[in-house]
């Protein structure tokens, strides 16, 4: 569908702004401005007289993608003098036994609700003094004021970071056969690093490559785009057509609430036309060229690339920046996480892409999935299990050049 078509059936930006990209609507460049401006839309409530953006929540973490990826970056997240973390792009995560919902909360805590919906819990994150034995310290979440009774006993609980979008959209042409290939989940090879493919069972059937979220979850951008509207902000999508996003059975008023019309255009408050162009953005955010030098040549030698491998085999030839090898590796007891997904061991995670890592204030950048690292180096140390030994060269370095592995990290 032609970009023109697109903004005739999605025109949901509004007046002066909608006549200005019909003028434009042949630049192709110019999808990616449409969905900039998606992904920073403010959403408001359902019943809105704001039609062109009502369907939020009601219940939800943020009002809109860039508040929780501000520039399409990882959470910006700060800590005080007391050690309190604060920040939107920091939730709690729930699964029940064998990974899926609390039967009551969902997948995820809400912490806002619209007016007259109660928000799940409110949410205090803080940086405890490193424990003895750790390599760093960890982030204690703490949920207060539980809006709809307790958490079921079962479902665990685990806190999540929102990551950079930096070069994530270049991830949909790794050859899915090439990185399956990678995988040696009975450590054939002897090295001590053996990972394993996600796969997820595809619309048709047939299965497919996990390849997006912190345990590789999500199959394709557009999967991650739809599963954080519905999760996040509480908005459907073709993906996910529920309106009342993570809301339960047990959230009865939550479910009967008002919900989006999209102008009475389409059946759910996002259309398929509007994630397309969310995703014509992501891909606009290019990671930047590997930096040379001697710290590539101990990001290899220390082993760290086993893992993060900078680049991976394209679709029909070349190349993708990624720095991750897409698979499921377990990091060991200290990085291990209640809040699974189905088949996913608790220590398990995909191989987070380096990409796009410089991205953001320094201020404000925390590292691994719960965000406990406050710097590239504390992320490193916390590595264990399958990346001991790298995280043992590592340690073994002399200062400058465990210093200059740390600025290439830090200039990915």
């Amino acid at each position: 569908m032609s970009t023109m078509a697109r903004i005739g059936r999605t025109a949901r930006l509004g007046g002066a702004a909608a006549a200005v990209m019909l003028l434009t609507a042949a630049m192709p460049a110019f999808d990616a401005v449409l969905g900039r401006a998606l992904f920073e839309r403010v959403w408001v409530g359902g019943g809105s007289s704001t039609k062109a953006a009502d369907g939020l929540g009601p219940l939800h973490n943020a009002r809109s993608c860039v508040g929780c990826h501000p520039r399409g970056g990882a959470a910006a997240i700060l800590v005080d003098a007391a050690g309190d973390a604060t920040g939107a792009g920091l939730v709690v995560r729930l699964a029940g036994p064998g990974g899926g919902p609390d039967p009551v909360y969902g997948h995820q805590i809400q912490t806002r609700g619209l007016p007259g919906h109660a928000a799940e819990a409110r949410l205090a994150s803080t940086v405890l003094p490193m424990a003895e034995g750790d390599p760093g310290p960890r982030i204690a979440a703490t949920l207060a004021d539980l809006g709809y009774g307790p958490i079921d006993p079962e479902t665990g609980v685990g806190l999540r970071r929102a990551p950079s979008l930096v070069g994530r959209a270049a991830l949909a042409s790794a050859d899915a056969a090439a990185v399956i290939a990678r995988a040696d989940p009975d450590d054939a090879d002897g090295d001590g690093v053996r990972g394993r493919a996600r796969m997820l069972v595809g619309p048709d059937g047939v299965p497919v490559l996990g390849r997006y979220g912190w345990r590789a979850g999500g199959t394709t951008l557009a999967a991650q785009v739809a599963s954080a509207f519905s999760i996040d902000l509480g908005l459907s999508t073709p993906f996910r057509p529920d309106p009342a996003g993570d809301c339960t059975p047990a959230q009865p008023a939550c479910r009967a609430a008002l919900h989006g019309d999209n102008d009475s255009a389409a059946a759910t408050e996002i259309t398929t036309d509007m994630i397309v162009l969310i995703e014509a953005y992501l891909a606009s955010l290019e990671a930047r060229p590997a930096p040379d030098g001697q710290g590539a040549a101990l990001f290899a030698a220390t082993g760290c690339a086993a893992c993060h491998v900078p680049a991976l085999a394209a679709v029909g030839g070349g190349t993708v920046p990624a720095f991750t090898d897409l698979l499921l590796h377990d990091l060991g007891p200290g990085l291990a996480d209640p809040a699974v997904d189905p088949g996913v061991a608790p220590g398990e995670w995909r191989t987070a892409p380096l990409v796009g890592l410089s991205a953001g204030k320094a201020v404000t950048r925390r590292f691994l999935h719960d965000g406990r690292a406050g710097s590239i180096e504390e992320a490193v140390l916390w590595h264990d299990g399958e990346a001991a030994a790298a995280a043992s060269r590592f340690r073994g370095l002399a200062a400058d050049d465990r210093r200059a592995l740390l600025d290439y990290v830090e200039r990915l």
